[in-house]
């Protein structure tokens, strides 16, 4: 039995699977097949999709549903029949959920069957600052770590990412503020092949209250029948695509921005958002499938059930990520990724509504597979040798100022993002914001702690002097993260000229049939690769 440490750098139930809304798309019902889901996956993401990975996903889709409800997930039902909804861009109802709140209902059930689990044991609020590769053979090894004050390095087997993606990186996101693109990040500074890095998926409908986090009012709600207005009260979806609000989320994020900038003539305020109107669905219906954006919409004065709330685009969920095959191989041996972190090949250019859990699950399950290890000699001679400790001071004098410079750039870089690489997006733009920020990234290369912990000798054990030392290392280590995450999307964004899926450019607007390649990123170097027909 494999013996597994689960690493996370919150709470375990913090995440932003915990948050999900929507639900798990899959086909269910006898209507239903998985053709049709494949086919709907395939549309939507905009020719970039890999058939191949597809396949396998809906393929699976219906076994991980089955493997759900053996643990207890209490999905919806009517009567005794699973409750299926509609999302945008689905050709049938097939989206599986536990009210409003399916992704905590997910981690619940996986949660309380991680513990009854002796061969697993968690890492609670412990920082990952880097892999660690074997310098001969450059396989991944183990992690470098972060915990009570302390640096060290875990050996392993194996390393599965599963670390989530970058929303934090723009200005309005309905991320949790620990997506911070680490896993993307540690992995390209590792040498991993990327893939896609410049679609980003906005969705269409979160929050916009002053004082408010952008949270995200699901798709479902539009799925319901619930329909955008501007400030006129017109319903101006069917204005800009026949599927109204339920076409896809990049059409719809885009006629909002698009619509909002029409509209000169009216106060700021006004230009700020949208309306979503939920008095076309009964009132039962939605206190019953959406309790929590109720009461989240009633913390911040907004009746829900007799008025509006204000929407705009945010962004939600990165396409792009690690590149990995079917058993969520990365192209470093050793090195496996899973969920958001990942490029399946199953999104595309744009992912469908509710795919996004049930990708988590069916390409997880794909590590059940793994060989048993046999432990390396030089591993165990080191275990068994101990390393010496050594001290990593900081002056908290010296750190404060330090400190000051590093959160002045994690300031600055989410609204220099949010506009040069947002919903809209042109070169002229995109290549000032990469000037900013490659100054940036070489301040923060200069600053004295970065030159200390780039000398980290692998394996060795330091003790962190510094007040709060794990929370002063995690935000060195995020922003550190969050500027090479703004580089790659910048980079990858300026190099796509078409629009095409989650990716929309203003000097190319139109989709290029020449540009039906995936971006392929390693190190420095940018270049296409076809997809696998």
């Amino acid at each position: 039995m494999l013996q597994i440490g689960l690493v996370t750098k919150d709470k375990l139930s913090l995440s932003a699977s915990d948050w999900a809304q929507g639900g798990v798309a899959a086909a269910m019902d006898p209507s239903d097949s998985p053709t049709l889901h494949g086919r709907d996956t395939l549309r939507v993401g905009a020719g970039l999709c890999e058939p191949h990975a597809v396949d396998f996903l809906v393929q699976q889709a219906p076994h991980q549903v089955n493997a759900l409800l053996n643990m207890g997930i209490d999905f919806d039902r009517h009567s005794s029949q699973l409750a299926l909804t509609l999302e945008a861009a689905h050709s049938r109802p097939r989206v599986l959920h536990s009210a409003d709140t399916t992704g905590k209902a997910l981690i619940n059930t996986l949660t309380a069957q991680l513990y009854q689990r002796t061969n697993i044991q968690v890492f609670p609020e412990t920082f990952t600052l880097d892999l660690w590769l074997e310098p001969q053979q450059h396989r991944c090894q183990g992690i470098c770590l972060i915990s009570q004050g302390q640096i060290d390095w875990v050996s392993a087997s194996y390393v599965v990412l599963a670390t989530g993606g970058g929303g934090q990186v723009f200005a309005h996101t309905t991320n949790p503020a620990l997506s911070t693109g680490d896993g993307v990040a540690m992995a390209w500074r590792a040498g991993a092949q990327l893939r896609d890095l410049e679609f980003v998926q906005f969705h269409p409908t979160a929050l916009v209250r002053t004082g408010a986090p952008r949270f995200l009012i699901s798709e479902a709600v539009r799925g319901e029948g619930a329909h955008l207005l501007d400030a006129e009260g017109h319903r101006f979806m069917l204005d800009y695509h026949p599927q109204g609000e339920l076409a896809p989320r990049d059409v719809v994020s885009r006629s909002i921005f698009t619509h909002l900038q029409q509209m000169s003539d009216q106060p700021e305020v006004q230009r700020s958002h949208v309306w979503l109107d939920l008095k076309p669905i009964p009132p039962e219906q939605t206190q019953r499938r959406f309790p929590q954006i109720l009461q989240v919409c009633r913390e911040w004065g907004i009746d829900a059930l007799q008025g509006k709330i204000p929407v705009a685009p945010a962004a939600h969920y990165w396409m792009g990520g690690i590149l990995t095959d079917l058993q969520a191989k990365s192209s470093i041996p050793g090195l496996y990724a899973v969920g958001e972190v990942a490029s399946t090949g199953v999104h595309g250019a744009n992912r469908l509504a509710s795919n996004s859990l049930l990708e988590c699950l069916v390409f997880a399950a794909q590590l059940a597979h793994l060989p048993m290890p046999v432990m390396a000699s030089e591993r165990s001679e080191r275990e068994q040798t101990g390393i010496a400790i050594s001290a990593l001071v900081l002056a908290p004098m010296d750190w404060e100022g330090q400190r000051s410079q590093i959160l002045a750039i994690r300031q600055q870089l989410p609204p220099l993002v949010w506009h040069s690489a947002g919903i809209c997006r042109e070169r002229h733009t995109m290549q000032q914001a990469l000037d900013r920020l490659q100054a940036w990234r070489q301040e923060f290369e200069h600053l004295p702690i970065s030159q200390m912990l780039r000398q980290l000798q692998p394996g060795a054990k330091y003790t962190v002097s510094l007040p709060h030392p794990d929370a002063q290392i995690r935000l060195w280590a995020e922003t550190q993260n969050l500027l090479d995450v703004a580089f790659l999307i910048l980079k990858s964004a300026l190099f796509r000229t078409e629009s095409r899926g989650g990716h929309y450019r203003s000097d190319y607007p139109e989709t290029d049939p020449n540009w039906q390649l995936h971006t392929l990123i390693q190190d420095q170097c940018w270049q296409t690769a076809a997809i696998e027909h």
